[in-house]
């Protein structure tokens, strides 16, 4: 910190010794005039920005649990479709084939297990009787049993060859917009490890969403229920609008880089919006309207005793943040509370009122720009930063503002 001061006591005098000379140089005395801003009342929001992708809030991936070859396909894409609507068949003959061979397993199991029950009934009753062995008694129930069980299993393969039959008619799960189709007909489809993907239908595309991708940063600002603008490139100069429907707790890592999603509801009742497109997301994580705001620049400026002239006042204030008011040449530093900025401009909470004018920089005529600077010469900046870099700071705001 010592180090720090003397380079600026260094770079202080430094300036001081330049304006010397420049004056008595014989040069024109500087002329002073100061920009001033009046307290108004308007709007100031905190905002992050980032990109994600459209999509339709539900999407379906339409496919068959049996292999075989597609018959007839009778949707292409974009057909509109209803729940049940049968958008394509598969070949039936080997599936047919199975379930005549699964129901003629199922009669002969049922002959057998008639014949078996009838076996068991005459042996129980001489076993009864004390006519035939224990031995003898048990293996006709062993059998009987077994009968059993065989039709039974006889009856679920009849009822998996009606379901398997039934999947080669392939109906629409939902109301929705055909947006792939992925088979032709002719075109052998094989449901071996996984289901194979016939058609991906969109439930309503009046209803999108956005998948944002948010930096583990500004995922801290982002809650449900806030505003969001996006763009998209297909629609340059249009905005739209939408809100924060779910912030998702998992995180992704790429390249060091960790994101969450965050998901934004998306009304399209125009139909502009489609699967697919890129995102430009702004999400106000802070908005308030109808407050006091001032210039940023008012709340840097510090009048400099050097241009006040014989006359000129300074009535301070100890104040961690104050702006200043000008009555002919009296500065008047009024201590205020500051809310919500935007780096262009920031909320005033209490201290002044609205329509009071104050001072937001120093214009000086006749000095090198080096030493005007926008405020005070002689509040240098840390070595290899200009002076004037705070009337700047309104257009170098980091992203989230």
């Amino acid at each position: 910190m010592n180090k720090k001061k003397i380079t600026y006591g260094i770079i202080a005098l430094a300036v001081l010794a330049a304006l010397i000379f420049f004056f008595m140089g014989g040069k024109k005395q500087p002329q002073a005039s100061y920009n001033e801003a009046v307290v108004t009342k308007g709007e100031v929001s905190t905002t992050i920005t980032a990109t994600g992708t459209i999509e339709p809030v539900t999407q379906v991936e339409v496919g068959t649990q049996v292999s075989g070859i597609i018959d007839k396909i009778y949707v292409d894409f974009n057909s509109e479709v209803k729940k049940g609507q049968v958008i394509a068949e598969m070949d039936r003959r080997n599936l047919t084939s199975d379930l005549t061979t699964a129901q003629s397993n199922l009669a002969s199991a049922k002959s057998s297990l008639d014949y078996q029950e009838a076996y068991y009934k005459r042996y129980k009753t001489l076993y009864d009787k004390g006519l035939i062995s224990t031995n003898d008694y048990e293996n006709a129930y062993l059998q009987y049993q077994q009968a059993k069980e065989t039709y039974r299993s006889r009856q679920e393969s009849v009822r998996t060859a009606q379901q398997n039959l039934a999947y080669a008619t392939i109906t629409s799960p939902i109301d929705g917009v055909i947006l792939d189709k992925a088979v032709e007909e002719g075109q052998t489809v094989a449901a071996g490890f996984s289901t194979p993907t016939l058609f991906t239908i969109a439930q309503d595309l009046t209803d999108m969403r956005v998948i944002a991708d948010i930096d583990e940063a500004d995922i801290g600002g982002v809650k449900e229920g806030q505003r969001v603008q996006f763009s998209v490139d297909a629609y340059p100069d249009e905005t739209f609008e939408g809100a924060v429907t779910q912030v998702r707790q998992q995180a992704t890592t790429e390249s060091n880089v960790v994101t969450y999603e965050v998901v934004i509801g998306a009304p399209n009742k125009d139909l502009k919006l489609k699967p697919g497109l890129t995102a430009n997301v702004t999400i106000y994580t802070n908005h308030k309207s109808d407050v006091l705001i001032v210039p940023n620049k008012a709340l840097k400026f510090t009048p400099n005793p050097m241009f006040l002239g014989p006359e000129g006042k300074i009535q301070d204030t100890q104040a961690a943040k104050k702006v200043w008011t000008k009555q002919g040449n009296t500065f008047t530093a009024h201590k205020v509370e500051t809310g919500i900025t935007n780096g262009s401009v920031t909320e005033i909470i209490s201290g002044v009122k609205e329509g009071t004018k104050v001072v937001t920089e120093l214009n000086l005529t006749g000095v090198p720009t080096e030493a005007a600077g926008s405020g005070n010469p002689f509040m240098p900046g840390p070595p290899g930063r200009r002076n004037n870099s705070s009337s700047n700071n309104s257009s170098n705001n980091s992203s989230r503002n």
